[in-house]
């Protein structure tokens, strides 16, 4: 498992190319499917689902995309992989994504910065920093669903 070192402020040695930062406790949230019985578990098949949307894109920002998903609480022991960087909050989570967000807008001005969570106050938050908003259905998909590339206005 690929497990990247990060600066105390924000990511680290990114590819190049649009940066997408998931609120992992509020994505993993949008889909009633137990994840509250297996926390580190749910994150981890968020993980796995999101090294696709690194490569293929998400709706208005095709692939490679650099992806970095933020874990707090129960899911903090959740590792990276190769092309899913995970980040552990050892406070809040929307604090870090607020962080990384502000870190990368000032160590790459002008990289577009791409933030998937329905939380509006995070919404308000990382938007006032740049960064573009996607819900949690860009980056969570039915595994049978048409893909970015294949309906660009999604």
């Amino acid at each position: 498992m690929e497990q990247r070192a990060e600066t105390p402020a924000g990511p680290s040695a990114e590819p190049p190319g649009p940066l997408l930062v998931v609120d992992g406790a509020n994505v993993v949230g949008s889909v009633p499917d137990g994840w509250w019985r297996d926390r580190p578990g749910a994150a981890e098949r968020l993980r796995d689902e999101l090294v696709e949307v690194a490569a293929a894109g998400v709706p208005g920002a095709p692939g490679p995309l650099a992806v970095v998903l933020v874990v707090e609480g129960a899911a903090r022991g959740v590792t990276g992989v190769p092309g899913v960087r995970v980040v552990s909050a050892t406070g809040s989570g929307d604090d870090r994504i607020v962080e990384l967000v502000a870190a990368e807008s000032a160590l790459a001005p002008g990289r577009r910065l791409l933030v998937a969570t329905a939380d509006r106050g995070l919404r308000e938050r990382v938007a006032a920093l740049g960064a573009e908003l996607l819900g949690p259905r860009a980056v969570r998909r039915d595994p049978h669903a048409p893909r970015p590339a294949d309906h660009p206005s999604e």
